[in-house]
């Protein structure tokens, strides 16, 4: 019985965090799938072909307007760098668009707070910038080429095919293409495709969240995340943060309902901040790296993202302790809360209604073959791309009057 009723407490409060998130989750995939839908992939690897600000600046914008599964992030790095961007501008554009996109900032809004959201975007600009400077001085031509020459082998890893997917609408103004049949069909797709490729994740992150705030003991955390010696706690978070993101396997959205559970543990506020980040660098998506660019490369992204994401959580635990806006209140109410008629409730029924429009109009436009494909290989893809992007607009386009 103990055991059953431990298992039972995990299960409530991952469902409780599941429930807090999910309108947040619905509405940041909604206005993701808007920006995809209007931003084509096309131009992106010949306006990516440096590492100056212009370049980098573009390889962040590309990155906030794409999916934030980390997955595809990886691969479509892959893929802009293959047909000519730069190394520093493919590893910009994957730091974008796991950091730096709109579901994020709402889910942490809601989960911990404003606070959070602000600490993100500032320090995803704050990583970009570090990330450029430490490839300018430490990123030989030797390694690029090796890199190269092991992405041209095109490796499989996961989520080729969906980040291989330029389903978005041209023509037009932007309210043009956007309120267009088309522009429809585009929203639909994208919104369901980033679904499926992060549901794992986020059911996984809520599974481990709750376990963890089940059964792990105040106790352990104190002491792990030195609580009682405040000075070494600021120092020890940004540094272990990342480490724990390693080991968990989550990868993009979902590990913010695990970060939810560090904060109350006591872990420092630049080590939840670097902890969010280190989605790029989670065992699975190292092991991609490798298939991908080789060892050393891997070994190489591993050490620089690290520096990096350690680096920015420090600088924002400085900068918000100085403006004095760290939050002092560590109880994450969505952990213990459960469901309760109230606002949250509401929300997430009109935009549960929302999603069964758009996964509706994805179901009577082809959708569900397009979802066969999101883990093909990027080469497989090619064949099919230009036939979908036709076929695409072509429903769109039947589908124009409804």
């Amino acid at each position: 019985m103990n055991l059953l009723t431990a298992i039972g407490q995990a299960l409530a409060m991952a469902w409780s965090m599941g429930w807090e998130i999910l309108w947040p989750l619905v509405l940041g995939f909604v206005l993701s799938a808007m920006i995809q839908a209007v931003v084509s992939h096309q131009a992106m690897a010949s306006t990516l072909g440096g590492d100056q600000p212009k370049h980098l600046a573009l390889a962040t914008l590309f990155g906030i307007a794409s999916s934030s599964c980390s997955y595809a992030a990886v691969a479509l790095a892959r893929s802009i760098f293959r047909k000519g961007a730069s190394f520093t501008a493919a590893m910009v554009f994957e730091l974008a668009s796991t950091n730096l996109v709109i579901e994020l900032g709402i889910i942490l809004v809601v989960l911990l707070g404003w606070q959070f959201m602000l600490a993100e975007y500032l320090g995803g600009i704050l990583m970009v910038l570090c990330i450029a400077l430490i490839f300018r001085l430490t990123l030989t031509p030797r390694l690029v080429a090796q890199a190269k020459a092991q992405a041209e082998q095109g490796r499989r890893g996961r989520m080729e095919g969906h980040a291989g997917m330029d389903m978005s609408v041209s023509g037009g103004s932007f309210w043009q293409r956007l309120l267009s049949g088309k522009g429809f069909t585009a929203i639909s797709h994208y919104f369901v495709m980033d679904w499926a490729s992060v549901w794992v994740d986020i059911v996984l992150g809520l599974l481990i969240a709750g376990a963890l705030a089940a059964w792990v003991p105040e106790s352990f955390w104190t002491s792990f995340f030195l609580v009682s010696n405040p000075t070494l706690a600021k120092i020890e978070g940004p540094l272990v943060g990342p480490l724990v993101a390693i080991v968990s396997f989550v990868c993009s959205v979902g590990n913010v309902p695990l970060a939810a559970v560090l904060w109350r543990g006591g872990i420092s506020f630049g080590g939840v901040v670097s902890f969010i980040f280190a989605d790029l660098i989670t065992l699975p998506i190292l092991d991609i790296y490798r298939k991908y660019y080789g060892w050393k490369v891997m070994s190489y992204i591993l050490v620089t993202f690290y520096v990096t994401m350690a680096a920015a959580g420090y600088v924002i635990e400085l900068l918000f302790a100085a403006l004095g806006i760290i939050p002092e209140n560590r109880n994450v109410t969505a952990i213990t809360e459960g469901m309760q008629w109230n606002y949250t409730t509401v929300l997430n029924i009109l935009f549960l209604v929302l999603a069964a429009v758009l996964v509706i109009r994805f179901l009577r436009t082809g959708g569900p073959a397009m979802l066969k494909m999101m883990n093909q290989p990027e080469h497989e893809m090619g064949h099919h791309e230009q036939h979908q992007h036709m076929d695409h607009q072509a429903m769109g386009h039947d589908h124009h009057g409804e």
